[in-house]
Order: C-alpha cells, then structure tokens, then sequence
C-alpha cells in the first residue's frame, strides 16, 4: 500500500468557539515527521477529504516552513484557512508568496506575540486577525468589563476603552470574564481556547447540573419516537447525564434483574416512557449556563476520537465502552470528587476503569493519544503515539473523521 500523505505528519487541535458558544472552528496544529519534505497539495486534499462540506472552519497552523509555502502557493481559495505568523512577513519572499494567495482568494489569518497588531500596508491581505492579550491589556479588560457591568450597558465611551478589537479571534483568554467581553460585549468573531478550568473553579461550592437544553433535546427525541441509535447518541453528548443515568439505571429504584453497563442497556431496561419521566424530574435543576457548554463538547469530542482510534468497526459493544471510557475519563471536574470515588459507583468494566483511574490496560492507549492532541505540541503527541506504536496514518484520519463529523 502507497504511504499515506498523513502518515508523513503530526496533528494537534484546539476548538474555536462563537458567541453562542458553538464551536465555529478548528485550528489544527500541522508539523511535519522527520526531515522529509511533506507536499502540501495532497496534504490538503488528504484533509479536505475527510472535511465534510458542513463541518466548522478549518485553520491550518503549520510548523515546517517548506510546508507552509507550499500550502501559500497551492491551497486552494475554498478550502482550510492558513495561518500566518507576524515574523513571516518580514522574509520578503513569503510575504510576496502571501500577496499571491491573497490574490488566488486564499483566506489567510494573522496571528502574532502578545499585544501585537498587524502592520496596517499589509491589514487587507488576511481575512481574520488571530490576537492575543498582554497581562496590562488583561487587566485593562477587566477594569473595562466591572465598569460596564455597574453602569448596566455598553455605552461607547466605555467599549472605546476596550483593548479588544471586534471581528478579530482571540487566543488564551484565561477567565470567564474575558470570554464574555470579548464574546458578548466587543463582538470579537471567536475565540481560540476556552478557560475550562477557572470557570469550573466558580463551581467548586456548587453542584453542575446537566444542560438544560440537551435534555429538552433528548425528551423531544423521546417524543418523536426517534430510534435507540439516537437517543444513545444524544445522551452520549451529555457526560454528567450518562453518569446519572447509568446510576440510576442500577439504582433499586429501577428494579433491574442485572446490572446496566452501557447507556443503550439502560434504555432497553427502563424503557421509553420512564426515561422521559425521569428526564422531566431533572429539568427544574438543569444548567442554563452556555459556559459549561464548550467544556461539556470538548470532553465528548474526546471520546469519539477514542472510538475512532479503537477501530472497533461493527464491535458495537467495544465502541461504546472505549466512548464510555472516553466520557468518563474527565468525570472528576464535573462532579468535583476524585475520578476513582466516582468511577467505582458504577459497574463499570475493568478495562474503563484501568484506562481511567490507573492509566493502564488495554484503552490507556488510546486515551492517552486523544488527551495528547488536546495541544499544539505534535513533538510530544509524536513520542506518545511512537510508545504506543501507532501509525501517523491512523491517528490523523481518526483525529479528522472525530472533527468533521461531531
């Protein structure tokens, strides 16, 4: 078999989030194995064929210059958008290449260090700007944000004061409160990242319910007679409600002659019209929080990487215990315990709870490549999938096949 374009690269992800706090965008973090110089035409159209049409933006951040040349002078116009450092500009021969594509239709975004601005002769070549804030123009932001806050409004004189530029994508917002101005008050076009930690901090004197929303989605589901395979896959979008469900499902209240291990067990068990029953009990404590929204994404886009890694083809069972293990793998920021006090409150096969608690057994792998490409950096997300002994080639297309389609 012809070696794969994608076995020659290493990718990396980080999800890019609108205002209603929908994921817009990937920016995927391209560099290239080894010293071989890796053609950029057929790694676009190796990526675009896994693209779906309907799947969110594309913006390729590539580390090896030869490749990002190529890709200035080869991407086509429609396809992934291309990153552009502010130091490549300064090489005259990229930046003539950058006017070229520019004029080809190629939609190219610039980023660059903490608090810089695009050089205004050049502002018209890119579509976005990709910027981030110093500590200073941070804490200007928050002064800026408690003063809108008091006066009630967004009055000019206040969003003038805003280091924030509007249109632009913001990178490594590191509080709640940036997001939200940024987002809500300077009408920034996205932001790269979401400060998952500090706003599940805000949670630590409270419990998180699930999302509201979702759970109007799956009673709605309920009551259009959608299939098993559908309603599995909509309460597999909810972490926190599989958790509870399959509490429940094992619970006396229940009364289930074995134990449920799966959430398509439980709705064989419990049946349509107590599940919408009991999916009405959770509503009046449900989560209305749209912050919690990307977190509860990033941690089911995890799983269906790790089905996709697991290969498991038509092992219908194997596939939803590696996703399983996937959902549950950051259980503990959810419901604030130790993951192990959480995980051994379900009968949960050894191999999840291996994987989970002990990183060890036969999908430790498999999480540990998913958790990896969380990141920008592919020279560790290398190591880890050579000490798993798993192909470049395997892992990008399962990377791929998880983000176009959830």
């Amino acid at each position: 078999m012809t070696p794969s374009v994608l076995g020659s690269v290493t990718l990396g992800y980080e999800l890019i989030w609108n205002q209603k706090r929908r994921r817009c965008g990937v920016r995927l973090f391209v560099d290239a194995n080894g010293s071989s110089s890796v053609d950029a035409q057929h790694l676009v159209a190796a990526i675009s064929a896994l693209w779906p049409h309907s799947a969110p933006t594309l913006l390729l951040q590539v580390c090896d210059p030869t490749l990002l040349v190529g890709l200035l002078d080869h991407a086509p116009a429609r396809g992934a958008w291309v990153e552009l450092a502010d130091h490549h500009l300064s090489d005259a021969l990229l930046a003539g290449r950058v006017r070229k594509a520019h004029a080809r239709g190629l939609h190219m975004v610039w980023s660059g260090d903490a608090g810089a601005t695009p050089d205004t002769s050049g502002g018209d070549l890119f579509h976005k700007t990709l910027r981030t804030l110093t500590p200073m123009e941070a804490l200007g932001v928050l002064r800026v944000s408690m003063r809108q806050q008091q006066d009630s409004g967004v009055g000019d004189a206040q969003t003038a004061q805003s280091p924030v530029v509007a249109g632009s994508i913001y990178h490594g917002l590191a509080s709640q409160a940036l997001v939200e101005h940024a987002l809500d008050r300077q009408g920034v076009w996205a932001v790269a990242g979401w400060p998952a930690e500090e706003i599940l901090h805000a949670y630590r004197f409270r419990q998180i319910q699930p999302s509201r929303p979702l759970l109007r989605a799956l009673i709605k589901a309920i009551e259009d007679d959608e299939s098993l395979d559908v309603l599995e896959h909509r309460m597999g979008d909810e972490p926190l409600l599989v958790y509870r469900f399959l509490r429940y499902a094992n619970s006396v209240h229940l009364g289930a002659r074995s134990e449920v291990h799966s959430v398509r067990e439980g709705l064989m068990v419990m049946g349509y019209s107590k599940l919408r029953t009991w999916l009405m009990e959770q509503i009046p404590h449900a989560s209305i929080d749209p912050n919690l929204d990307p977190i509860r994404f990033a941690m089911v886009l995890r799983a269906r990487i790790m089905e996709r890694l697991a290969d498991a083809g038509a092992e219908d069972e194997l596939r939803r215990e590696v996703f399983q293990c996937g959902i549950f793998s950051q259980l503990d920021l959810l419901l604030g315990e130790p993951i192990g006090a959480a995980i051994h409150r379900l009968p949960l096969s050894g191999r999840i709870v291996s994987a989970v608690v002990g990183q060890t057994g036969p999908y430790a792998p498999w999480l540990e490549v998913a958790s990896a490409m969380e990141s920008s950096n592919t020279r560790m997300i290398r190591k880890v999938c050579v000490a798993h002994n798993m192909s470049a080639d395997g892992v990008n297309r399962a990377l791929l096949h998880a983000l176009g389609a959830i």
